[in-house]
């Protein structure tokens, strides 16, 4: 395996999404140099297939009190509440800086409203009392990262590394110096050339997204392996609360549309959940579990339908949202109208097939608001990081409010302490590049094709909605043995991108059935049928590991 020489900048971002981005081109206004890595080409990533939208008081009927009411509403007690108000409070402002880089969202007047003027045609989704959702029709993610992908390209000293798979974050303890812990980078794999580069840099952003692919069934892109994570615990960082995974509620049931998210927002306009019942007969079920309805929040919903699948026998349960026009709902939903329409589903006419799938990641690096790790040099931003805004549920369209405001936090803080992050870096010596020792190609890849195969089937049997102890124990015994297999594995043989997926994919689900086994009650979108209370004495109390080095 080839390696070449340091590549060198003042900041290094990982990740290509909302958080990533927007932390590039926050650093980026210093006038520094910012190096942005991904995995695939520049803008495969979560946020693209965002539906719903941004949530944000924009309302003059709206608050931030309610905001912040209905996020910790949600979040089951587990949220840092001055984070919350924090996060919510700088929503518009950070809402003017993507319109200002060109974002549209979508207004009242092209919903056909009359007398309505530029104002936002805002949405509602679950949890939310009020309408505070801005969208771009229902392609929310795919406006957003266009937006930010032509910003990037127009700045001139943020450098783009496509197709660039991170292995590990450089950390001073791995590597043996003494001293507190600190960050000088990460080394990478040049999947198409196979060399492994060193990218040293003063700050190390990690936006490398979610996990969804730990889990068999998932709304997530292949990407969603969870490397951030999984990075920042082999570094030594706090990884909090990664018990709380959130299986979003709708997504497509259908043979041959894979991995197709129908939006909360479809129920925010009326949309209700319901079941075939032994008489033949759709009904509707959610008014059994919260006064809500089928607006409840993810977690009661999502286990609500499993809940009546597992009943009724049902394979999935149905959206019915016929009492809407047709033109109302292409003007609304064009993108999932259209995807239905080639399923054979027309939304006007017949009900959507829907089950739950693995979606979103409440935990991860813990850090502060401004996505500090703890760690000098490492922050977190997106998904990868647990500023304790979503707690134990998130709110929905939360989660593009956080990437945007903590990006914009993050870097105002490396800034702040970049003189002081410099010289810390430049204190050490010379970083040893990646070393291969003796490793050879491997001929056996159905090793990795088993592993990772496994590893999804057992997570979402004994990990996923409804979980007991016995189970998770039976998941933990299971992870052990991969973990061995995959560690062996990985230095016996030359890296790959399918080996750096399946060992990071092997170490978040590790960490979700530790965390799992730690937490002995039911909350938010963690349950335990053997602890099935919610424990008062465990509210605001997150669950931590660290490994130490």
């Amino acid at each position: 395996m080839k390696t070449e020489q340091t590549l060198d900048f003042d900041h290094l971002v990982i990740g290509s999404g909302l958080a990533g981005l927007s932390s590039a081109l926050y650093l980026a206004e210093s006038g520094r140099s910012v190096a942005v890595i991904t995995k695939r080409e520049l803008g495969e990533c979560n946020t693209r297939y965002a539906q719903g939208g941004v949530a944000c008081v924009v309302d003059a009927l709206d608050s931030f009190a309610e905001h912040v009411k209905d996020t910790l509403n949600a979040g089951a007690g587990l949220c840092k509440e001055e984070a919350v108000r924090t996060i919510v409070e700088a929503g518009p402002e950070a809402i003017r800086d993507l319109i200002a880089r060109g974002a549209r969202f979508t207004t009242r007047e092209e919903m056909g409203y009359a007398d309505s003027g530029n104002e936002f045609d805002l949405g509602r989704e679950g949890g939310h009392t009020r309408r505070r959702i801005l969208h771009a029709g229902d392609i929310t993610g795919a406006e957003i990262e266009r937006s930010l992908l032509e910003a990037v390209r127009r700045t001139p000293n943020i450098q783009v590394f496509e197709f660039h798979m991170a292995i590990d974050l450089i950390v001073t303890r791995r590597l043996g110096f003494p001293g507190p812990n600190c960050c000088l980078g990460a080394y990478a794999l040049d999947v198409k050339t196979g060399t492994i580069r060193t990218f040293l840099a003063a700050s190390t952003t990690v936006a490398c997204g979610g996990a969804g692919k730990v889990y068999l069934y998932t709304s997530n892109p292949d990407v969603a392996c969870g490397a951030g994570i999984a990075m920042g615990y082999r570094a030594g960082a706090r990884i909090a609360n990664m018990e709380f995974i959130q299986f979003h509620p709708t997504i497509l049931y259908h043979p041959t549309v894979r991995s197709f998210l129908i939006s909360e927002a479809v129920r925010g306009e009326g949309a209700m959940l319901k079941v075939r019942n032994r008489a033949g007969e759709y009904v509707e079920f959610m008014q059994k579990y919260h006064p809500m309805a089928s607006l409840a929040p993810r977690d009661v919903v999502a286990r609500a339908i499993d809940n009546e699948m597992k009943r009724s026998g049902e394979e999935c349960v149905y959206l019915d949202i016929r009492q809407r026009s047709e033109e109302e709902l292409r003007r609304r939903f064009p993108n999932i109208f259209e995807k239905c329409l080639e399923a054979g589903i027309n939304m006007a006419h017949d009900l959507i097939p829907v089950v739950p799938s693995a979606h979103f990641v409440c935990g991860g690096i813990q850090t502060d608001v401004n996505g500090f790790s703890g760690i000098p040099g490492l922050y977190a931003a997106g998904e990868s990081g647990c500023t304790g805004l979503h707690g134990a549920n998130r709110l929905a369209s939360n989660s593009l409010l956080e990437a945007m405001v903590v990006a914009k936090f993050s870097a105002r803080h490396i800034d702040e302490a970049f003189e002081q992050l410099n010289r810390m870096r430049r204190k050490y010596p010379v970083t040893p590049h990646w070393t291969s020792g003796n490793a050879t190609n491997s001929d056996e890849l159905v090793v990795i094709t088993h592993n990772w195969e496994e590893i999804r089937r057992f997570m979402w049997d004994y990990v996923g909605i409804y979980r007991t102890t016995k189970r998770l124990e039976r998941a933990k015994n299971r992870i052990k043995l991969i973990r061995k297999e995959i560690e062996k594995y990985y230095w016996d043989f030359i890296v790959t991108g399918d080996l750096i997926e399946l060992r990071n994919i092997a170490t978040v689900a590790e960490l979700i059935i530790d965390s799992s086994l730690a937490r002995h009650e039911s909350r938010g979108l963690h349950y335990n049928a053997d602890y099935p209370y919610l424990d008062p004495e465990l509210a605001s109390v997150d669950t931590v590991i660290q490994r130490e080095l």
